[in-house]
């Protein structure tokens, strides 16, 4: 797979830079070729500030290959490719390879799966490359599910949004459904370092909201902090603190967007004793105070 060198950088969808926050545009659709094609067919590493991306290569040959995270994974078509938000990826395909691709804001996403089936939030958040029996059940209702989506996506009225946001439920729900039927597919590398990231972040998922310092998560890992530092460097580009905040930010953006709790409540449920503090660290990290950012980000959601 052709990289250039370079940090990673950070994509809305790959090739263009973010634009706009992650809940302002809830789904994107799109057919690999419409995008990779003008690549010749290899995009470098990059990563999604709040989306999680959903492809299903349907044709292709080989199909190519992926790098999720430090770990190389073989695609043959037909296969489903999750890629969370801010994980690491690339993407060699086959030149003929062909499939929707789904880019969606994972935070209201992960709202609407935590109440209507709280299992799903292990799916959303785990980068994995399944292969797909092409003739089971499950199989059948991904296409029809991804149809829906991209004509929902297209109707500019009343409900569009929700409409879509449920039918992305109802998609996961098969992706969950083949992820226990069948393995993930052939990783044909899984780096020491790819394993520890994976357990850095399945930490830092139980334990942000209790703002440990960053020395905690490296002696939790067997890891020394200079070596979490290299590896958050080398494998998500950015520190480790940076890492720890922004999953912090995440879940305040949309605990502000999507519940009805107080600002204060909210600093409370992320560990901090001081809602001005709170404060202070969301307008250093988004550029908004907490109460601005819900008052903008629902205008935009009211309007959209």
């Amino acid at each position: 797979m052709r990289r250039e060198p370079g940090p990673v950088r950070s994509f809305a969808l790959y090739g263009t830079s973010d634009a706009q926050p992650a809940w302002a545009d809830l789904v994107h659709i799109e057919r690999v070729p419409e995008r990779s094609s003008l690549f010749d067919w290899e995009i470098d590493l990059h990563f999604h500030d709040g989306l999680v991306q959903l492809l299903y290569l349907t044709a292709g040959g080989e199909g190519g290959s992926a790098v999720i995270d430090g770990t190389r994974w073989v695609l043959r078509p037909p296969c489903l490719i999750v890629v969370p938000a801010r994980a690491v990826h690339g993407f060699s395909f086959h030149p003929h390879t062909d499939g929707p691709v789904i880019t969606a804001a994972q935070k209201p996403l992960e709202s609407l799966a935590a109440t209507a089936a709280p299992e799903l939030l292990a799916h959303i958040r785990r980068p994995v490359v399944l292969d797909v029996p092409p003739h089971s059940r499950h199989a059948q209702m991904l296409l029809p599910l991804f149809e829906a989506i991209a004509r929902e996506s297209q109707i500019h009225s009343a409900g569009r949004l929700a409409a879509g946001m449920a039918l992305l439920v109802a998609l996961f729900v098969q992706v969950a459904r083949i992820g226990e039927s069948a393995p993930p597919a052939a990783e044909t590398a899984r780096s020491r370092k790819a394993a520890q990231i994976e357990r850095f972040r399945a930490l830092l998922d139980a334990r942000f909201r209790q703002r440990e310092p960053v020395q905690r998560y490296a002696d939790a890992l067997g890891i020394t902090l200079g070596q979490l530092t290299r590896l958050c460097h080398e494998m998500l580009g950015m520190p480790t603190q940076a890492v720890v905040n922004a999953r912090v930010v995440h879940e305040a953006q949309r605990e502000l967007v999507y519940s009805s709790l107080s600002v204060k409540q909210i600093a409370a449920e992320l560990g901090f004793e001081d809602e001005a503090y709170f404060g202070r660290f969301f307008k250093k990290h988004t550029g908004h105070r907490p109460t601005e950012f819900r008052a903008l980000a629902r205008r935009q959601l009211a309007s959209a």
